[in-house]
């Protein structure tokens, strides 16, 4: 496990696996949000977007956790692993809404600097982003579980067991290998 992709709706958990994930692994994490945003919630241009995701594909170990659906055919290219965070749309809503409040005016940890968590009318866009979003988004991803390059392990994981089951395989597996490297 070099380099993995992890995909999920907003709220799925994205950002909590990948820093969980790089703590295990010691991989480098990179948020999305760092690519979609500069500060003060100013938009980078596709192009933009796309270069700078293209130049993180191109490093030899990552964990890229979001969109940015242009340039997923280059990230399973040089992807691993591939992780779908199958998450309930109930749940992702109540996420988004509660992780909005507790981090009201401050920067949460996957964001750039400048751009304080809102809750506010800019809430009610994204809310209705996740809810006409998330069919054409969640069969994006199963259409890449169900047919995967042959280069990929993937992961389909639905709840916070599967997640921390997950977690703790990943948890044997570095520990096994350290030891053999000894």
């Amino acid at each position: 496990m070099k380099r993995v992709m992890i995909v999920g709706g907003p709220g799925a958990g994205k950002s909590t696996l990948a820093r969980m994930l790089g703590e295990k692994t010691g991989l480098p994490v990179i948020h999305i949000d760092h690519i979609h945003w500069k500060s003060g919630w100013i938009e980078r241009t596709r192009d933009e977007k796309d270069r700078l995701t293209r130049e993180i594909h191109a490093r030899d170990a990552w964990i890229f956790e979001g969109g940015h659906s242009r340039t997923y055919a280059d990230r399973l290219r040089r992807a691993d692993t591939f992780i779908f965070l199958d998450i309930p749309v109930t749940l992702r809503i109540w996420r988004v809404l509660r992780r909005s409040w507790v981090y009201r005016g401050m920067v949460r940890p996957d964001l750039p600097e400048g751009c304080p968590e809102r809750f506010d009318g800019e809430m009610i866009e994204f809310l209705h982003f996740i809810l006409t979003s998330r069919k054409r988004s969640r069969a994006r991803h199963v259409e890449i579980l169900e047919s995967p390059p042959a280069h990929l392990e993937t992961y389909r994981l639905s709840g916070r067991r599967e997640i921390e089951d997950f977690l703790d395989g990943v948890g044997r597996t570095a520990r096994t290998q350290a030891a053999s490297e000894r």
